[in-house]
């Protein structure tokens, strides 16, 4: 801030500037909801809307109908599984039983356990019986599982080349649909720039100012920061094409700013001091002078040696005496800081 500038002036633009932020901030989340919200202007796309919706229909319902047998012969596999299972424990166990029988039966050679001997064989006939029917169960379940299954690969296989062209439609679609929307952002964004330039060039030093830069940082975060992340895949060339026409006619307002600059200065330098005073506003002379500036020209000048009073560059006028008190002072202050007399200054508000 410079030091010529009143205390509440100073205050004043930092809160200005706030309200430039504020209202920019509050543009920025108004502009991202509308162009998050671009994309639902169009209905949503789906894989199903590319595909025949007979055929889907049917080969959805012949999918879910074999993984339903999938399932079910699942549950029953596991179940002559366990079935079969006991019928061996069972059948083991009979088996360890008649062989300790039998070694008994030889031992004693007793013809008397003849009958018993027919009966625990057939005994464990029956075991072994249950056994093969439980193992042919468990043979049947499997290849009922076998058939739901590959009943289910053949229905998923068609499924997969029915859908394998919708999926070729539907992501061609889906890119024309990026396409579309990022023309709408782009349609929308652009124009900000545009007016977020006119703003620039007219409006960022009018009383309205704090508005103007506002939108200013509105249009660029729109662009940069809203546009650029929904950019196609080689969209990347709206970037720098913009970004190359934005250089330009940024660099060409420079080169011209700049000429001028140097046009005005060089006039001004030509002219009687008292003139060149009036070009010079108040606050501006003295936040140069304080940077060791000339206010006249803007080239370095050396203020502490106590001796300079006009700039070496161009000539103008930095210290003068009090027609009061005759103390050296700042030619540009309006009173003389010694006996307060009126320096009859002619620079501008």
């Amino acid at each position: 801030m410079s030091k010529g500038l009143r205390l509440t002036e100073k205050w004043l633009q930092r809160a200005l500037w706030l309200v430039a932020l504020a209202f920019a901030g509050f543009l920025i989340g108004l502009g991202g909801k509308v162009v998050d919200n671009l994309w639902d202007v169009e209905a949503e796309l789906t894989v199903a809307q590319f595909m025949d919706p007979g055929q889907a229909a049917s080969l959805r319902a012949e999918i879910e109908q074999a993984d339903a047998r999938r399932n079910a012969a699942r549950l029953q596999l596991e179940q002559a599984t366990e079935r079969h299972g006991v019928a061996q424990s069972n059948t083991r166990s009979g088996r360890a039983t008649f062989d300790n029988w039998l070694a008994t039966r030889h031992a004693t050679a007793r013809p008397d356990q003849d009958p018993e001997l027919i009966k625990r064989t057939e005994a464990l006939d029956a075991l072994e019986t249950a056994e093969r029917r439980a193992l042919a169960e468990v043979e049947k379940e499997r290849q009922a599982m076998l058939d739901a299954s590959q009943q289910a690969e053949r229905a998923e296989a068609r499924w997969n080349a029915l859908e394998r062209p919708a999926m070729a439609a539907y992501a061609e679609a889906l890119r024309n649909k990026e396409l579309r929307v990022f023309g709408y952002r782009l349609a929308l964004t652009l124009p900000l720039l545009l007016v977020a330039g006119w703003l620039f060039k007219h409006k960022r030093k009018t009383p309205s100012w704090p508005f103007a830069w506002g939108f200013i940082f509105f249009a660029l975060f729109a662009f940069f920061f809203e546009l650029v992340p929904y950019l196609p895949s080689y969209g990347g060339y709206v970037r720098y094409i913009v970004g190359i026409i934005v250089t330009v006619v940024a660099g060409r307002y420079a080169i011209a700013a700049l000429q001028a600059y140097l046009a005005r200065q060089k006039e001004s330098e030509a002219l009687p001091d008292v003139q060149r005073r009036q070009t010079l506003r108040y606050d501006t002379a003295l936040a140069r002078l304080d940077k060791s500036v000339c206010p006249g020209c803007e080239r370095p000048v050396d203020l502490k040696d106590g001796k300079t009073d006009f700039c070496p560059h161009c000539g103008i006028g930095l210290f003068d005496h009090c027609g009061g008190c005759a103390t050296r002072k700042n030619a540009f202050g309006r009173f003389c800081f010694a006996c307060g007399t009126a320096a009859n200054t002619s620079l501008a508000d």
